[in-house]
Protein backbone atom coordinates (compact mmCIF):
# COMPACT_ATOMS: atom_id res chain seq x y z
CA UNK A 1 0.00 0.00 0.00
CA UNK A 2 1.23 3.49 -0.82
CA UNK A 3 1.24 6.32 1.69
CA UNK A 4 -1.11 8.37 -0.50
CA UNK A 5 -3.73 5.59 -0.30
CA UNK A 6 -4.31 6.14 3.43
CA UNK A 7 -7.20 8.41 4.49
CA UNK A 8 -4.88 9.98 7.08
CA UNK A 9 -2.70 11.27 4.25
CA UNK A 10 -5.58 12.75 2.28
CA UNK A 11 -7.53 14.22 5.19
CA UNK A 12 -4.81 16.07 7.09
CA UNK A 13 -4.59 19.84 7.11
CA UNK A 14 -1.51 21.48 5.61
CA UNK A 15 1.47 21.14 7.98
CA UNK A 16 2.66 24.13 9.96
CA UNK A 17 5.67 25.63 8.19
CA UNK A 18 8.08 28.26 9.49
CA UNK A 19 11.25 29.86 8.24
CA UNK A 20 14.50 29.05 10.03
CA UNK A 21 14.81 32.56 11.46
CA UNK A 22 11.41 32.54 13.18
CA UNK A 23 11.52 32.34 16.97
CA UNK A 24 10.95 29.19 18.94
CA UNK A 25 8.18 31.05 20.79
CA UNK A 26 6.26 31.66 17.56
CA UNK A 27 6.49 27.96 16.64
CA UNK A 28 5.47 26.77 20.12
CA UNK A 29 2.49 29.15 20.13
CA UNK A 30 1.35 27.83 16.73
CA UNK A 31 1.87 24.20 17.79
CA UNK A 32 -0.20 24.84 20.91
CA UNK A 33 -2.96 26.61 19.00
CA UNK A 34 -3.25 23.85 16.39
CA UNK A 35 -2.60 21.05 18.90
CA UNK A 36 0.19 19.51 16.83
CA UNK A 37 3.54 18.09 17.85
CA UNK A 38 5.83 19.57 15.22
CA UNK A 39 6.52 22.34 12.74
CA UNK A 40 8.31 22.02 9.43
CA UNK A 41 11.19 24.40 8.77
CA UNK A 42 11.33 25.51 5.13
CA UNK A 43 13.63 27.73 3.08
CA UNK A 44 12.60 30.67 0.89
CA UNK A 45 11.46 28.21 -1.81
CA UNK A 46 9.28 26.25 0.67
CA UNK A 47 11.68 23.30 0.56
CA UNK A 48 12.00 21.33 3.78
CA UNK A 49 15.27 21.93 5.63
CA UNK A 50 14.37 20.79 9.12
CA UNK A 51 11.76 19.81 11.68
CA UNK A 52 11.13 21.07 15.20
CA UNK A 53 9.26 18.60 17.37
CA UNK A 54 8.07 18.70 20.97
CA UNK A 55 11.16 16.68 21.84
CA UNK A 56 13.42 19.28 20.19
CA UNK A 57 11.69 22.00 22.23
CA UNK A 58 12.20 20.07 25.46
CA UNK A 59 15.81 19.06 24.86
CA UNK A 60 17.26 21.95 22.90
CA UNK A 61 15.22 24.85 24.25
CA UNK A 62 13.80 24.17 27.70
CA UNK A 63 16.48 21.69 28.77
CA UNK A 64 19.22 24.00 27.52
CA UNK A 65 17.59 26.95 29.34
CA UNK A 66 17.39 29.03 26.17
CA UNK A 67 15.09 32.01 25.75
CA UNK A 68 12.21 31.07 23.42
CA UNK A 69 11.73 34.72 22.42
CA UNK A 70 15.26 35.01 21.00
CA UNK A 71 16.14 31.45 20.01
CA UNK A 72 15.76 30.86 16.28
CA UNK A 73 14.28 27.66 14.95
CA UNK A 74 17.48 26.91 13.02
CA UNK A 75 19.21 26.59 16.41
CA UNK A 76 16.92 23.85 17.72
CA UNK A 77 15.66 22.08 14.58
CA UNK A 78 16.52 18.59 13.46
CA UNK A 79 18.23 19.33 10.16
CA UNK A 80 17.84 17.14 7.09
CA UNK A 81 15.09 14.88 8.46
CA UNK A 82 14.10 11.66 6.74
CA UNK A 83 11.35 12.33 4.19
CA UNK A 84 9.04 10.18 2.10
CA UNK A 85 7.09 10.61 -1.10
CA UNK A 86 3.35 9.97 -1.37
CA UNK A 87 4.02 7.00 -3.69
CA UNK A 88 6.36 5.29 -1.20
CA UNK A 89 5.45 1.98 0.43
CA UNK A 90 3.66 2.46 3.74
CA UNK A 91 4.89 -0.77 5.33
CA UNK A 92 8.52 -0.01 4.51
CA UNK A 93 8.28 3.40 6.19
CA UNK A 94 6.60 1.86 9.25
CA UNK A 95 9.64 -0.40 9.58
CA UNK A 96 12.12 2.46 9.09
CA UNK A 97 10.38 4.70 11.65
CA UNK A 98 10.27 1.90 14.18
CA UNK A 99 13.91 0.89 13.67
CA UNK A 100 15.26 4.44 13.61
CA UNK A 101 13.02 5.58 16.48
CA UNK A 102 11.35 8.68 15.03
CA UNK A 103 7.66 9.50 15.16
CA UNK A 104 7.00 12.02 12.40
CA UNK A 105 7.59 11.53 8.70
CA UNK A 106 7.31 14.57 6.42
CA UNK A 107 5.88 13.73 3.01
CA UNK A 108 7.34 15.92 0.26
CA UNK A 109 6.59 16.45 -3.41
CA UNK A 110 9.16 16.17 -6.21
CA UNK A 111 10.43 19.68 -5.45
CA UNK A 112 11.01 18.88 -1.76
CA UNK A 113 8.03 20.89 -0.50
CA UNK A 114 6.10 19.45 2.45
CA UNK A 115 2.63 18.22 1.51
CA UNK A 116 1.77 16.22 4.64
CA UNK A 117 3.13 14.58 7.77
CA UNK A 118 2.50 10.97 8.71
CA UNK A 119 2.91 10.03 12.34
CA UNK A 120 3.30 6.73 14.10
CA UNK A 121 -0.30 7.22 15.24
CA UNK A 122 -1.41 7.34 11.60
CA UNK A 123 0.39 4.07 10.98
CA UNK A 124 -1.16 2.47 14.07
CA UNK A 125 -4.60 3.19 12.65
CA UNK A 126 -3.49 1.15 9.64
CA UNK A 127 -2.08 -1.78 11.60
CA UNK A 128 -4.75 -2.35 14.29
CA UNK A 129 -7.43 -3.79 11.98
CA UNK A 130 -4.81 -6.05 10.39
CA UNK A 131 -3.50 -7.20 13.78
CA UNK A 132 -7.00 -8.02 15.01
CA UNK A 133 -7.72 -9.93 11.81
CA UNK A 134 -4.47 -11.89 12.17
CA UNK A 135 -5.27 -12.73 15.81
CA UNK A 136 -8.70 -14.04 14.79
CA UNK A 137 -7.20 -16.14 12.01
CA UNK A 138 -4.48 -17.60 14.23
CA UNK A 139 -7.05 -18.45 16.89
CA UNK A 140 -9.40 -20.00 14.35
CA UNK A 141 -6.59 -22.01 12.76
CA UNK A 142 -5.10 -23.13 16.06
CA UNK A 143 -8.39 -24.13 17.65
CA UNK A 144 -9.65 -25.75 14.44
CA UNK A 145 -6.48 -27.74 13.91
CA UNK A 146 -6.27 -28.88 17.53
CA UNK A 147 -9.98 -29.48 18.00
CA UNK A 148 -9.67 -33.22 18.71
CA UNK A 149 -6.81 -32.73 21.17
CA UNK A 150 -8.73 -29.97 22.96
CA UNK A 151 -11.86 -32.16 23.05
CA UNK A 152 -9.95 -35.10 24.60
CA UNK A 153 -8.14 -32.82 27.09
CA UNK A 154 -11.44 -31.16 28.06
CA UNK A 155 -13.12 -34.53 28.50
CA UNK A 156 -10.29 -35.81 30.73
CA UNK A 157 -10.44 -32.62 32.80
CA UNK A 158 -14.22 -32.88 33.19
CA UNK A 159 -13.98 -36.60 34.09
CA UNK A 160 -11.32 -35.79 36.72
CA UNK A 161 -13.46 -33.06 38.30
CA UNK A 162 -16.53 -35.31 38.39
CA UNK A 163 -14.48 -38.14 39.92
CA UNK A 164 -13.08 -35.81 42.61
CA UNK A 165 -16.58 -34.57 43.49
CA UNK A 166 -17.93 -38.14 43.73
CA UNK A 167 -15.00 -39.33 45.83
CA UNK A 168 -15.25 -36.32 48.10
CA UNK A 169 -18.94 -36.94 48.56
CA UNK A 170 -18.37 -40.67 49.22
CA UNK A 171 -15.56 -40.20 51.70
CA UNK A 172 -17.28 -37.23 53.29
CA UNK A 173 -20.39 -39.36 53.88
CA UNK A 174 -18.41 -42.12 55.71
CA UNK A 175 -17.03 -39.82 58.38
Amino acid sequence: MKIKDRPEFRDKPKPLCFGPDETAMAAVAAMTERNVGSVMIVDDFDKLIGVVTERDVMKRLVGARRDPETTRLREIMTARPRVAKADDDLIEWMRVMSNERFRRLPIVDDQGRVVSIMTQGDFVSYTWPNLLHQAREVTRTTVGRNYQIMLVAGSVALYTIVLIVILAAFFGAET
